[in-house]
């Protein structure tokens, strides 16, 4: 048995961490962060899952030289810039960063971490001279939270505590940001996660995995993969502390609601919608479904004019490419019905009522299929006007 209690200021609260930001010139307001870190004071097991675009950007293609799993203490992260697209330039670009961290970050098997624009290389320069203002013994998670945000409308910190039933506990915090590009391919955003707990280093990769599948693989704002989604897991076991059990559920909390805060900032979003799919003939196909759901145009567009069609959610999962029979699917909006065979239009009462629920800022559309045992659970959001208008200007 374990408690899980949350705590306020994020990574601040994990023991042997620290954390900090300053402004190197890559915005041009002095008082927005956009240059942060995270160190262990002792090197730590660190875990990682990228993204599966074929076009990784240069720091995940500077830190898999350390392999998915690996030692080390510090990771450097930058905003406005990608490093992506910039050949073997952006990871010597890379290099020569992170040469010149000064002593008291003593950091070992430093990576680097970017989220921006594609196709520039980094203002090294800037980055360079900007190093010695950080405070490295700093546990200023506000900072770091804030300035690796894009176009994200507000920071993304939890923190948790977990407490075992011999009296030891342990704690996890994170910060992420995400809000476009978006799309269940891995981690469609950039997470850092720092942990106190003991975390046995053969338990690391198969722990960060599970959770990415049950939280952020399971998101999509616009169905688009970025070439820079990374998640980081860092344990440095300043905690002592360590169940198997009690961490992996702490550590699916931990990303499960980073990755509903993602959808409930995806740009120009205002709501938040579960697709379940049961009835399938596997749970694969299950996934197909609840994924085209998830990242169909005309679904979202219909969340975002709350107009209950039902024909959108029908069409997507015919065609989707599963095994499927309009004769046994039933569709419903939270607890309503609105298709079955039986009912295959609303009449204007059921109307009435899925019009409210299609009002709400978070509700569930559950499609039985009808066939099989097979089920899965995708999220996504509605697509605004904002959405065109924010991509539209995103250099500017």
């Amino acid at each position: 048995m374990f408690t899980l209690y949350s705590l306020k200021k994020g990574l601040a609260n994990v023991r042997g961490f620290y954390c900090d930001a300053v402004n190197a010139g890559l915005r041009p307001d002095p008082d927005q962060g956009d240059l942060a870190f995270i160190r262990s004071e002792v090197p730590c097991r660190i875990a990682a899952t990228y993204t599966t675009n074929r076009f990784q950007a240069a720091p995940i293609r500077h830190a898999l030289r350390y392999g998915k799993t690996f030692e080390g203490n510090f990771v450097l992260i930058n905003a406005k810039n990608a490093n992506a697209m910039t050949g073997k330039a952006g990871i010597a670009d890379i290099e020569t960063i992170l040469e010149a961290l000064p002593p008291e970050a003593a950091a070992e098997n430093p990576v680097m971490s970017s989220t921006g624009v594609i196709g520039y290389r980094l203002p090294v320069d800037k980055i360079v001279n900007a190093l010695d203002r950080l405070d490295y013994n700093a546990k200023n998670s506000d900072a770091a939270a804030r300035a690796i945000l894009t176009t994200d409308s507000f920071k993304k910190e939890l923190c948790f505590e977990v407490e075992l039933e011999n009296g030891e506990s342990f704690r996890l915090g994170a910060i992420a940001k995400g809000a476009g590009m978006i799309n269940p391919a891995m981690a469609t955003m950039l997470c850092f996660i720092a942990t106190d707990a003991a975390v046995p280093g053969d338990e690391m990769e198969e722990l960060l995995e599970e959770a990415v599948a049950q939280s952020f693989n399971r998101i999509s704002v616009d169905g688009d993969t970025s070439t820079n989604d990374t998640v980081y897991l860092m344990a440095n076991g300043a905690g002592g502390a360590y169940d198997r059990e009690a961490f992996a559920e702490a550590l699916r909390r931990l990303t499960f609601e980073l990755a509903m805060l993602i959808l409930k900032d995806g740009e120009g979003a205002n709501k938040v919608v579960a697709f379940e799919v049961t009835g399938a003939a596997s749970d694969e196909e299950a996934a197909v479904a609840a994924t085209n759901l998830s990242n169909s145009l005309l679904v979202k567009t219909a969340l975002f004019g709350e107009d209950p069609n039902w024909g959108r959610i029908a069409s997507t999962i015919g065609a989707s490419g599963i095994d499927c029979d309009e004769e046994k699917l039933t569709i419903h909006y939270d607890d309503l019905l609105v298709y079955d065979a039986e009912h295959r239009q609303l009449d204007p009462e059921r109307e009435e009522k899925a019009y409210r629920i299609m009002k709400k800022d978070s509700f569930k559309i559950r499609c039985d299929l009808g066939i099989g045992e097979g089920s899965f659970t995708a999220y996504g959001c509605d697509l605004s006007y904002d959405y065109v208008k924010i991509n539209a200007e995103y250099r500017t």
